[in-house]
């Protein structure tokens, strides 16, 4: 399963990441598929650059989207995530209303 995640680099202390698509079953420092954008979070102001149109293209070809990611598609500016790179985890489902317990005593 291909994943859309964050892989750390730099040097202690002074992280940089770089967004890329990644075979999920391998460890995160393996070759990575395509690298589709950087986010430095030590620069003034915030580095984010993502390419969108890279991230739904592998979309719609199964790759799923981490949490992580999402987040900084949403500073990236993109104005909504399309429903596709949306993981389903990420919406979270109608519950029914609870319904009162009658207490035992009553």
């Amino acid at each position: 399963m291909l994943k859309i995640r964050l892989r750390r680099m730099g040097s202690r202390h002074r992280p940089f990441y770089r967004v890329v698509v990644a075979d999920s079953r391998k460890v995160p420092t393996a070759a990575a598929i395509d690298e589709i954008g950087v986010y430095n979070p030590i620069e003034t102001p915030i580095l984010v650059r993502i390419d969108t149109a890279k991230v739904e293209h592998w979309v719609a070809r199964g790759a799923q989207v981490s949490p992580t990611v999402l987040q900084l598609l949403a500073v990236n500016g993109a104005t909504a995530a399309p429903a596709a790179v949306t993981p389903a985890a990420a919406t979270p489902a109608a519950a029914p209303a609870a319904e009162p317990v009658a207490e035992a005593g009553a």
